[in-house]
């Protein structure tokens, strides 16, 4: 309970502060768009799909985002095009934030099994909270124990925000290794209620990379015929810097037709020397023939806050991809984890 009540108090002050940080999903490659523009239309085909995640579930607070997108290659022209939708809600001071972008990407062939792949994308955000509930450090007379005030009453800031931002992203990749950068926030967009003018959220940066290692197939009879069970293993790393906070997350997946296993682990490097471990990250999915492909992961806690104060995170992820000719299911492999 006093663990519960502590990061209460720090929720708090994280929502005044003059330093603010992104959403992170652990089911990153599945929330393509969100991880870079340059992933628009990597999979030359029609994608849409959807991401939720409750981050810290143990908590009396609610802690909820999530994510919609769809995207399409365009042959003719070597193009993607994507819209994605994002949101976050935090129940403690009913604040809540949307973003909606669009994305475009170029894609430049290199060689036969080689891209180079260039994203933009151009967002408008909006953010909104309630304060009515809130007391202020500044309300709080500690020698005679009394609030000063009604709560709320301590708030004289704009409880709206809407601002518009730009992101951008380059992804290099073959048959079997992808290598990316991203930028997001590049117009660095107001975030505090307090005071607009020097209070902005910071770029973030994203490298991120991997390499697959293709596995013997196994062999499927499907009472007509005997096909190639696809199989193979990927390792990928992901690092991440906002601000004054940076993280490294480091991964493996196991794929064996139809199912995906994948682990993952979240902490190192940080400016501080103090340890950062965050969190290990458990994966199942599914990749099925029909083009749809579903992913549920738990994050298990190993930072100061600890699992039995958190409960950790729970992240569902949902994707269809939509072929561009009907009567051939087959799909191109695009860059990076399935999840």
């Amino acid at each position: 309970m006093k663990g519960k009540v502590l990061f209460l108090l720090f929720l708090i002050s994280y929502a005044f502060s003059s330093k603010g940080q992104d959403v992170q999903y652990s089911q990153f490659y599945a929330n393509p768009l969100y991880l870079s523009p340059a992933f628009a239309g990597s999979t030359d085909q029609t994608r849409v799909g959807f991401n939720f995640r409750n981050q810290w579930p143990a908590l009396e607070q609610s802690f909820v985002a999530f994510t919609a997108y769809g995207d399409h290659f365009f042959e003719n022209f070597n193009s993607g095009l994507g819209l994605i939708i994002s949101g976050a809600r935090e129940s403690f001071t009913q604040s809540q934030q949307m973003d909606i972008g669009l994305v475009y990407s170029y894609r430049l062939r290199l060689s036969e099994d080689n891209f180079l792949q260039f994203g933009m994308q151009g967002s408008y955000s909006a953010r909104d909270a309630l304060f009515d509930d809130i007391i202020l450090g500044t309300q709080l007379d500690i020698n005679r124990g009394v609030i000063l005030g009604s709560p709320g009453d301590g708030f004289e800031g704009d409880s709206k925000l809407s601002a518009f931002d730009a992101n951008a992203g380059i992804l290099l990749y073959g048959n079997s290794y992808w290598f990316g950068f991203s930028a997001f926030h590049l117009l660095e967009p107001p975030i505090s209620y307090l005071d607009i003018e020097s209070n902005s959220l910071p770029v973030r940066y994203n490298l991120h990379g991997g390499y697959r290692i293709s596995l013997p197939p196994g062999n499927i009879n499907d009472y007509y015929n005997n096909t190639d069970q696809e199989r193979s293993l990927a390792l990928a790393f992901n690092y991440k810097r906002q601000g004054l906070f940076s993280q490294l997350d480091l991964g493996a997946e196991f794929y064996f037709e139809p199912l995906i296993l994948g682990v993952w682990y979240r902490g190192l490097p940080t400016k501080y020397q103090l340890p950062n471990n965050e969190s290990l990250i458990a994966l199942v999915g599914l990749s099925l023939d029909s083009g749809l492909e579903i992913g549920y992961s738990f994050d298990f806690s190993i930072s100061i806050l600890g699992q039995s104060v958190s409960g950790g995170a729970h992240e569902l992820s949902v994707r269809y991809l939509i072929p561009v000719n009907p009567k051939k299911r087959r799909f191109f492999n695009s860059p990076g984890f399935k999840f």
